[in-house]
């Protein structure tokens, strides 16, 4: 039977791949790619495979997505060993799910090598634990955009602790809005984290209210995170500052509670 990998690459570090992958794209003999795959990756792709990049841009994704169908189902017809190549995890906001049940309708074989979600490690590589004990007991993973291009129900995600949006850069004023109208604190810290893992990274630390003012400059790709966790990568950076400056080398501890401070809010945070 023919056989389809979707494969994730990850945030775009590409020693951030699984070793399965890595063994999957020297084996491959068609690869077809999106937009968020960096540049690192496809170099790692065996050279001799056929490269199809099957990108999508604003307003043409369920055009696109026909097309891209209509490739795997021809590709993997023809016995060649086929890659289909998401950013993050083709199972997280991905369409992989889609891809795997058409193929599986056709009589194709679907293997998934998972690939790591920018959503869960990101936040994490800044400095920004989705989860902390006495802060955020949880947290949810959002697309910002719905397939019609409107605004997505954010009423769900009033109350959760952590909040990450994906694909929610476009319409961050609006959704950021929103999320005050359901009751979130204007004063709650977030950070963008834009082309994460990657040389041209870039973090910008701010608050709901600003977002919403239209007051934080950022580009896609970007991770979104709100909630009080932000501030611990302002508790990590001021850290690294007063060692650096030190001019003796001691071994630093945290006590046992610290304070997690945003301009209107003061969050105790519990360790040990």
């Amino acid at each position: 039977m023919s056989k389809v990998y979707l494969v994730g690459a990850g945030p775009g570090d590409p020693e951030l791949l699984t070793l399965k992958a890595l063994r999957v794209l020297a084996e491959a003999e068609v690869v077809l790619y999106d937009r968020l795959v960096s540049a690192a990756i496809l170099e790692l792709v065996n050279p001799l495979a056929e490269r199809i990049y099957v990108g999508k841009v604003r307003g043409e994704q369920a055009h696109v997505q026909r097309e891209i169908l209509h490739l795997l189902l021809a590709y993997a017809r023809s016995g060649r060993k086929v890659v289909r190549l998401k950013g993050g995890d083709p199972m997280i906001y991905g369409r992989g799910g889609e891809e795997w049940l058409f193929l599986a309708q056709q009589g194709i074989s679907v293997e998934l090598v998972p690939g790591i979600s920018s959503a869960l490690a990101l936040p994490g590589m800044v400095g920004i634990p989705l989860t902390l004990r006495g802060v955020g007991r949880g947290f949810a993973v959002m697309c910002g955009q719905t397939q019609g291009g409107s605004l997505p129900d954010i009423a769900p995600y009033a109350q959760i602790d952590t909040l990450v949006i994906l694909m929610g850069v476009e319409q961050r004023a609006e959704l950021a809005a929103n999320l005050i109208r359901v009751g979130r604190d204007p004063w709650e810290p977030c950070a963008f984290i834009e082309n994460g893992s990657m040389p041209e990274e870039r973090v910008i630390l701010t608050s709901l209210a600003s977002v919403a003012q239209r007051d934080v400059a950022v580009k896609a790709p970007a991770v979104w995170v709100i909630g009080a966790v932000v501030m611990v990568r302002e508790q990590l950076q001021a850290i690294a500052s007063l060692a650096a400056s030190s001019s003796i080398v001691t071994t630093m501890e945290l006590p046992v509670n610290f304070s997690v401070t945003s301009r209107k809010q003061t969050v105790a945070v519990e360790h040990g």
